[in-house]
C-alpha cells in the first residue's frame, strides 16, 4: 500500500509517498537551481506514473521536492539571492531567501537516508554523477557509506562519476582567502570575503552525509538539451528499483564506469577573463595547453593531462570559472 501526500512546507512542496513496509527514505530534489528545468520534469512523471498506479511502492518511504528554491525558479536563473548549493545549512537568522529554504530543507535531508538531486550545467556536455568521499574519519568530510553510495551511483545510467568536490573547493577557498588579503580594493575585497567561507562548498549532498545519510548529485546534461529529464526520470526509476522500493528489476552496474577526481579549480577573477574556445565539460587538455586568456593577457594553461569539468563563460568575478580533473584511481563497489 502506497499513497501520495501532498506537504505543505514553505517556502518549497514536498509530495511524499510512504508505504506501511520499513525501508529505505528517499529524497529526490529538482530545481535547487531555478534555471535547471530537467529535475521538476522528471519528478512531475515519475509522480503521475504513481498516481495512475504504472509504479507502485513496495517498501519506505519517497519525498519529491520538484522546485527547490521557488524564487530562481519563477525568474528563470540559478539562484533568488544567493545560491542555495553553497555554505548550505540552518541559520539562527536568515539574511536572504536561501537561507529560508535551508532552515526547512536540512531539517528534511535529516529526515531521510537517501539523497539524488538532479541538476544540469551551462556548458555542453555528457550527464555525470558526482559522489563522495571514500570512507574516512578525517575533519573535512568524514564518511561511512562510500560502497553503498558508489553501488547506486554506478547503477543511475551515466558512465563517468566524479569526486573530490569538498577537498578541491577547500583549495579554492583558500586562495581567495589569500587573494582577499592582497587585494587594494576594499570593495573587491570585500566582495571576494563573501565568498570565502571555509563551509561554503557545502551543499545539499555534503550537508545530507554530515546528517548520516548518503548523495548523490546528478549533472544531467546542459541545461537545454531535450534529454536531460530522460536522463533524470530513468535515474529515479533506477534508485528506486535499486534500493528496492518498487516492482521494478534493478539495473545491473554499468561495465564501462569512468571515475574521475577534480584536483583544481580556477576562479574567474575579471569580467575580461575569457576561453580560448567554447570548452565543453570533460573536453580533455594536455599540460601547456591555453585554456583562457586574464584581461591583461596572461594566458592560463592546463596544469597537466586531464579534463575541464564546469567551464563557465558566465561565472562573475572572484567565482569558480572551470575545474581540472584528472583520472581516479580509487576502485568502486560494482556489486
Amino acid at each position: 500500500m502506497s499513497n501520495a501526500e501532498p506537504i505543505s512546507t514553505a517556502p518549497f512542496n514536498v509530495v511524499g509517498i510512504k508505504t506501511e513496509r520499513a525501508g529505505p527514505r528517499l529524497i529526490v530534489l529538482g530545481a535547487v537551481h531555478g534555471n535547471e528545468i530537467c529535475g521538476p520534469r522528471a519528478i512531475e512523471r515519475v509522480l503521475a506514473e504513481f498516481e495512475s498506479k504504472t509504479l507502485n511502492m513496495l517498501r519506505g518511504g519517497v519525498s519529491f521536492v520538484p522546485i527547490t528554491n521557488q524564487k530562481a525558479y519563477e525568474q528563470r536563473r540559478r539562484e533568488g539571492d544567493r545560491n542555495l548549493n553553497r555554505n548550505l545549512g540552518p541559520s539562527e537568522h536568515p539574511q536572504d531567501f536561501e537561507d529560508r529554504i535551508a532552515n526547512a530543507l536540512c531539517p528534511l535531508l535529516g529526515e531521510h537516508d537517501v539523497l539524488l538531486d538532479l541538476h544540469s550545467f551551462q556548458s555542453p556536455g555528457e550527464p555525470f554523477a558526482m559522489i563522495g568521499p571514500a570512507n574516512n574519519n578525517g575533519t573535512l568530510q568524514p564518511f561511512a557509506l562510500s560502497q553503498q553510495e558508489e553501488a547506486l551511483a554506478v547503477r543511475l545510467g551515466p558512465k563517468r562519476l566524479v569526486e573530490g568536490w569538498l577537498e578541491t573547493y577547500a583549495e579554492g577557498v583558500a586562495a581567495r582567502v589569500n587573494r582577499a588579503e592582497q587585494s587594494d580594493d576594499p570593495q573587491t575585497a570585500r566582495a571576494r570575503l563573501l565568498n570565502t567561507d571555509p563551509r561554503y562548498g557545502i551543499g545539499t549532498t555534503e550537508y545530507m552525509r554530515s546528517a548520516g545519510g548518503m548523495a548523490i548529485t546528478l549533472e544531467c546534461g546542459q541545461h537545454d538539451d531535450p534529454s536531460g529529464p530522460e536522463v533524470a526520470y530513468r535515474a529515479i526509476i533506477n534508485t528506486l528499483s535499486h534500493l528496492g522500493m518498487i516492482g521494478v528489476r534493478a539495473p545491473a552496474p554499468r561495465a564501462d564506469i569512468e571515475l574521475l577526481r577534480l584536483i583544481h579549480v580556477t576562479d574567474r577573477l575579471n569580467a575580461g577573463d575569457t576561453f580560448v574556445k567554447p570548452w565543453a565539460s570533460f573536453d580533455p587538455v594536455k599540460a601547456g595547453e591555453p585554456i583562457g586568456h586574464r584581461h591583461d593577457g596572461t594566458v592560463v594553461t592546463a596544469q597537466g593531462d586531464g579534463f575541464i569539468v564546469f567551464p563557465n563563460t558566465k561565472a562573475l568575478p572572484g567565482n569558480e570559472w572551470f575545474y581540472f580533473a584528472r583520472r581516479s584511481s580509487r576502485s568502486l563497489n560494482l556489486t
